[in-house]
């Protein structure tokens, strides 16, 4: 039998609809902007949306290759956006992979075990997300000077304290794990300790496997957030081979001259290892953002 519709039903579904297109072309077309400014001849951020004349100087200079001066000689970039793409890349898997190592044996102490100071440790894990990172400048740059001073591979201008200062920031991951453990059976855990499993084993063996997606959701969003984050590297990094891409990028925005070209190639090779990764997560990413939302 046909379900017929009045008007009013379709008029709101062709809304709905043109409201979505609408919203998607809203999205893309800072992109496609973006792309069209690193195709124009030139380092200028207004024109036609579609390149009369195509060029890819701006691409050459953003992957470090040579172009031919007047003279026959080559000429190439003064500023190594790829080695800066490289140190963003490392530095966000390894934060990554570090964060959420702290975040889901954190999150299991917090939604299997009883201790005293539960309440207030899960309070102020809540009140410390509530802040963002650069009303803390000051003292991040205090506390790597000094620990410059006694482990000079975590001090300023390295690296391994940019990967330190982002492991620290899991208080949002804890209490995401934690949301999607109290979604699991405690008895699960408990029917593999019947049968002979350590406390460990039923964590690593049994608790795990099935927490994945939301696990892949929480690598995911710590991986994106230490290759865009800006404030804390700015402070941190001072050399030009150790900059990430994020302030790298600062150097094409120079007072006299914006080189608007070379920035809009730098960004959209920037979003290259979060598409990758994106994707490679997809399926999981999907099942676990809905989950851990409701208990029982």
């Amino acid at each position: 039998m046909a379900i017929v519709t009045n008007k009013s039903q379709r008029w709101r579904v062709l809304a709905a609809h043109v409201f979505l297109v609408c919203l998607c072309a809203l999205v893309i077309f800072p992109f496609l902007l973006t792309i069209s400014i690193s195709l124009r001849p030139g380092n200028f951020a207004t024109g036609r949306l579609i390149p009369a004349e195509i060029s890819f100087e701006h691409w050459r200079f953003a992957l470090g290759l040579p172009t031919v001066g007047p003279d026959g000689t080559k000429v190439y970039p003064d500023l190594p956006v790829l080695r800066w793409l490289w140190n963003s890349i490392r530095v966000a898997l390894v934060s990554a992979c570090i964060g959420l190592l702290l975040s889901t044996t954190a999150a299991y102490a917090f939604a299997r075990m009883r201790f005293a100071g539960k309440k207030a440790a899960l309070t102020g894990l809540m009140l410390m997300q509530m802040f963002p990172s650069v009303l803390a400048l000051v003292a991040i740059h205090s506390i790597f000077t000094r620990i410059g001073n006694a482990f000079p591979v975590f001090g300023m201008d390295s690296l391994w304290s940019l990967v330190l200062a982002y492991s620290g920031g899991i208080a949002l991951h804890v209490w995401t794990i934690k949301g999607f453990y109290e979604t699991i059976p405690a008895e699960i855990e408990e029917a593999a300790t019947v049968d002979g499993a350590t406390p460990w084993q039923a964590f690593w063996r049994v608790l795990l496997p099935m927490a994945l997606p939301i696990l892949m959701v929480v690598f995911l969003l710590a991986f994106i957030g230490a290759i865009i984050e800006y404030p804390v590297a700015s402070i941190l990094l001072h050399s030009q081979k150790n900059l990430t891409l994020a302030v790298g990028a600062n150097s094409f925005l120079y007072p006299q001259k914006y080189m608007w070209g070379d920035f809009a190639a730098a960004a959209i090779l920037s979003g290259l290892p979060i598409t990758i990764v994106f994707m490679l997560a997809q399926k999981g990413l999907i099942a676990g953002l809905t989950s851990g939302g409701t208990k029982g």
